[in-house]
């Protein structure tokens, strides 16, 4: 099992885990039986954020999991836990070779292709990717909010509108934009 070597790493604010499978032909009804055991406990690991499945595309064995969690030290122990172990020694029968393990922080797993973690997007792809996104959502989203400020003045209030569209923005850039939108503009990310 080869895992990323995370100890020199400063702490960021989040952690995203990717896991690569490569399943054995015919081994497949049986590998997602085995994620519906995995998933719900890793779910239950403390600080967990989130869990995608990424199956297969047609002609190919892979399997990409992405865990999200609070710090780097709840991904350590999840990663390290015993209950996780005894899950990968079930399933291990299963594998081509051994599971791929990357991690990434904060951004930068937006803009690194799954299992590559040596391949990243230019810094300036980032920025204007992330702006073309970000830009609209702060005109459209205030607006869209209207009504409800006006609805219950205490909301109106500068701080509270601004907080409550900032983090409106952020939960949609994180976990429904910017994975599907890098995915989407990939090849020129990448070129």
């Amino acid at each position: 099992m080869k895992a990323h070597n995370t100890s020199d790493t400063p702490q960021p604010d989040m952690v995203t885990i990717v896991i690569q499978h490569d399943i054995r032909t015919g081994a497949h009804p049986r590998y997602e039986e085995w994620l519906k055991h995995i998933v719900p406990r890793g779910a239950c690991a403390p600080g967990h954020r989130g869990v995608n499945v990424i199956r297969p595309s047609d002609g190919s064995n892979r399997y990409t999991i992405t865990l999200r969690f609070d710090t780097l030290e709840y991904a350590e122990q999840w990663l390290g836990s015993a209950e996780r172990r005894e899950l990968i020694d079930e399933v291990l029968p299963m594998l081509e070779q051994d599971e791929k393990i990357d991690t990434l922080t904060g951004m930068e797993f937006w803009f690194t292709p799954p299992g590559q973690p040596q391949k990243r997007a230019k810094p300036y792809k980032q920025f204007l990717l992330t702006l073309s996104v970000i830009y609209p959502l702060t005109l459209l989203l205030p607006w869209i909010l209207t009504p409800l400020f006006d609805a219950a003045p205490v909301l109106h209030h500068q701080l509270i509108s601004r907080l409550i569209v900032a983090a409106i923005i952020v939960g949609l850039m994180t976990y429904v934009i910017m994975p599907r939108y890098s995915k989407l503009a990939q090849k020129w990310l990448y070129s």
